[in-house]
């Protein structure tokens, strides 16, 4: 049990939150016009919706639109991958989920770091998404050999960080002063470097091999290449971009336009290309550029069940042999009306979607069930039928590798997708994290389960009071 002098770890995931914000909003003021952009086109839905409005404070998640956020960065060695999750620990996030991007031509596999549990999510649902390099998906043997000397040099936390990392473990928890300190050591490790590690003729190595092999490798720290807030509606964000003076990728990453929207849709505004400084062996600063770092937004929809994720995804692959977006944005009309008329097979309504068994849904008493109960209890569809009992979609909480790989691809050009064979490794991947990742899957049936488990409770202790 924690001691109640300790900082909450969601107290000290919503600080670093806002300290991330703050501080890529400094280092890329785009970020902050974006940002802008989002409240604005939120507020507009909100009051144009005013069911949407209700809805959302019924269940608890209007104050999570301004607030909520997901960060992105990438490492280079397990020994910083077991690191991190150490240190996202400390604020309550744990690792879900396993993405293989090779399939996407995108040499990393990745996890992301959340809160799980429902009072936790309402807190602060702050996610990084994780990306590790798969040195071993490079080709050229002695390059690979180079990366491994340059990784293995580098140490991307501060002395104090790792100290006051291991004292939190030993704790359970940190004291004011530790956590404020916490936060600040931590937040260096995603702070932007403009003076690579690397000589400009190995920077040039490495971004011929892959430009994101570049980004992971040339620098001290992995810095946060992309922070997102959410939406309510993508698509005006999309078209309000460039009114702002910020160019949008061509097209929304993930499913097309919906009344009832599923999993994750995503877009982003386009890398920006950066001064930095190599040095070379005499000792001089050399000027170049680097493109990493970008704005991302993201709306989020209902979390799909197995049998859901594979329809998405059997459209999705549908939609790409018929037509594949480029970065260029050139095809991007055909594009999304493929997408469009592809997805017409998916259900459209919260009550096709449960009936069909895609969804994850929470479920609660109505007025009618708490004052007049039901005989019903174990009959959760007679339930809803009578009108007893509610239902409202869970909000995916995670990613999507197809997605999250065309938000790659499209920061850093159709040249830097590869034909990586295809080489998924959670084993792997987890022996560097040092623990299990949790499956979305059962997480999310685990919470649909109880809540219908508490209906069934209300209603079963209202029949034996009668």
């Amino acid at each position: 049990m924690q001691n109640a002098a300790f900082v909450a770890s969601d107290d000290i995931r919503s600080a670093f939150s806002a300290a991330m914000s703050a501080m890529y909003r400094a280092e890329v003021p785009t970020y902050g016009t974006l940002i802008e952009l989002v409240a604005e086109v939120n507020a507009g839905v909100l009051d144009a919706m005013p069911v949407l409005r209700q809805w959302l404070d019924a269940t608890d998640s209007l104050d999570r639109i301004s607030e909520e956020r997901h960060g992105a960065i990438r490492l280079g060695t397990p020994a910083e991958l077991s690191m991190m999750r150490r240190v996202f620990a400390v604020m309550g996030m744990h690792p879900v989920g396993y993405y293989d991007l090779s399939t996407a031509g995108v040499p990393v596999h990745s996890t992301a770091f959340r809160p799980v549990g429902a009072e936790a999510l309402s807190r602060n649902p702050f996610r990084v998404f994780t990306s590790l390099l798969r040195i071993d998906l490079i080709g050229d043997e002695a390059l690979r050999v180079e990366v491994e000397t340059i990784l293995a040099a580098r140490r991307i936390f501060t002395d104090s960080a790792a100290e006051l990392t291991e004292k939190a473990e030993k704790q359970g928890g940190l004291y004011r002063a530790d956590a404020d300190r916490f936060v600040a050591e931590i937040l260096e490790t995603f702070r932007w470097h403009d003076q690579a590690c690397v000589s400009v003729d190995m920077y040039q190595r490495l971004h011929r091999q892959h430009r994101l092999v570049a980004d992971v490798v040339s620098f001290k720290g992995p810095h946060i290449n992309h922070l997102t807030p959410r939406t309510l509606d993508i698509d005006a964000v999309q078209a309000g971009m460039p009114a702002r003076g910020i160019e949008p990728k061509a097209v929304v990453e993930g499913p097309p336009t919906r009344q009832c929207p599923i999993l994750l849709r995503q877009t982003s505004f386009k890398a920006l290309d950066e001064p930095v400084s190599f040095k070379s062996d005499d000792g001089a600063w050399t000027t170049g550029s680097h493109t990493a770092r970008f704005g991302e937004i993201e709306q989020r929809g209902v979390a799909l069940t197995p049998k859901g994720r594979a329809l998405y995804d059997s459209l999705l692959d549908a939609t790409r042999k018929i037509v594949r977006p480029t970065a260029d944005g050139s095809n991007a009309a055909d594009y999304v009306e493929a997408l469009s008329q592809t997805f017409r097979s998916f259900p459209d309504t919260w009550d096709g979607i449960r009936a069909d068994g895609l969804g994850y849904f929470t479920y609660s008493l109505t007025e009618r069930g708490r004052q007049v109960g039901s005989a019903y209890a174990d009959d959760i569809d007679l339930l809803v039928a009578e009108g007893f009992v509610r239902f409202d979609p869970i909000v995916y909480e995670d990613f999507l590798p197809v997605s999250a790989a065309g938000i790659f691809q499209s920061n850093l050009g159709d040249e830097a997708a590869e034909d990586f064979v295809a080489s998924p490794n959670q084993r792997r991947f987890e022996a560097a994290l040092g623990a299990s990742v949790l499956d979305e899957f059962e997480h999310y049936a685990a919470i649909e389960q109880a809540s219908i488990d508490d209906c069934r409770r209300a209603l079963r202790a209202f029949q034996a009071a009668e």
